[in-house]
Formats: C-alpha cells, structure tokens, sequence
C-alpha cells in the first residue's frame, strides 16, 4: 500500500480445486469461509461468505453480458452494493454501495494483485496474490466495512491472473496535491 500503516490485514487461504473454499482470517483466528458457486459451464453466478459469527453474505450474478457484474446481499435481503465492468477490454471495475463509489484496479508494477480506490481519498485496500501460492493477504489503509473489502475480494479472485500486467500508477489524493501545491 501506499500508506505506511494498514487498519486490518487480513489473510486468505484457498482451499480445493472444483469447489473452492476461501478462508478469510484476521489477527483473531479464522473470521469465515467463502465459497464460490458455479454454473454447469464453470462460469461463476454467485457466492457465499459465512462468518463465524454474524450475518452472512450473498455474491449474486446480475443479468447482463459484462463481467464481474455482481450485486452484494445479506441472508436477510438487505442490498449492500453492485459492481460493473464497463468493458471486456478495461481492468477496471466499479462498485457502487449507495454513498459512495469505488473502483478496483491492478496494483501498479508487474505485481499481482488489486487496489480498492475510493475517487477522493485515493486507495482503500490492496488485495496481494503471492507469485507461486494460493494465499492471498488484504491490507486495509483505513477503517472501512468487512462486507466492501470481501465484495472487493470476491471481485478480484476471479480475475486475479489478469492483474499480471502493470496497472495504472497510483492517482494522488486531493489532500496529497495541496500538500504539493503549496510547497
């Protein structure tokens, strides 16, 4: 990340082949498992996160061409965001939680892994892919929602391989660019 001290980090180890699991730990133990669903084709139409306590979440598939197109819901139908990929070219991809939106884009360099950016206050969460291993750890900059970090995550794994290739450079936050302009 670009800031020197993260909130949370988080890690995620992956388990199985066909029917993966996702074990999301923190500082305090294991936090829950994800599971990925999957059609007869292998595309995947949604997920699962279930904690080990509190409410679970639910990844669904919204109609429509585009990918990474999915919506976040709790067990009790409560709509907590929806993302979109505007094109089958861009590895950028939006989400929308009601307040605010966010966009998540390759880290910059030949790294894999993704960045959580929120459009003023620049970078969220970086979700890390190891080369050679099937962890993946999730340092969050600063204190925001467990269910928009998974989300984020659930985006990312699917489309980990893609982040290979060098991202955009990081923008600089509003608060950064007077910082500069007034020296």
């Amino acid at each position: 990340m670009t800031q020197k001290s993260s909130t949370a980090t988080y890690e995620v180890r992956v388990r199985g082949l066909f029917r993966r699991r996702h074990i999301v730990s923190g500082s305090d133990g294991d936090l829950g498992v994800m599971r990925l669903e999957r059609n007869r084709w292998g595309i995947v139409v949604g997920g699962r996160y279930t904690p080990e306590t509190g409410e679970v979440l639910l990844f669904r598939r919204d109609p429509g061409l585009l990918r990474s197109q999915f919506s976040l819901w709790t067990e009790g139908r409560e709509w907590l965001g929806a993302s979109l990929r505007w094109s089958f070219i861009s590895r950028e991809i939006s989400i929308s939680t009601g307040g605010r939106p966010f966009r998540i884009v390759p880290l910059p360099g030949l790294r894999k892994g993704w960045r959580l950016v929120a459009p003023k206050t620049g970078e969220v969460a970086c979700i890390r892919g190891r080369a050679f291993s099937r962890r993946v750890s999730i340092e969050v900059g600063r204190r925001k929602d467990l269910e928009l970090v998974l989300f984020a995550y659930f985006l990312a794994s699917q489309i980990m391989g893609e982040s290979r290739w060098p991202g955009p450079e990081p923008e600089a936050s509003p608060s950064a660019l007077a910082t500069a302009s007034r020296s």
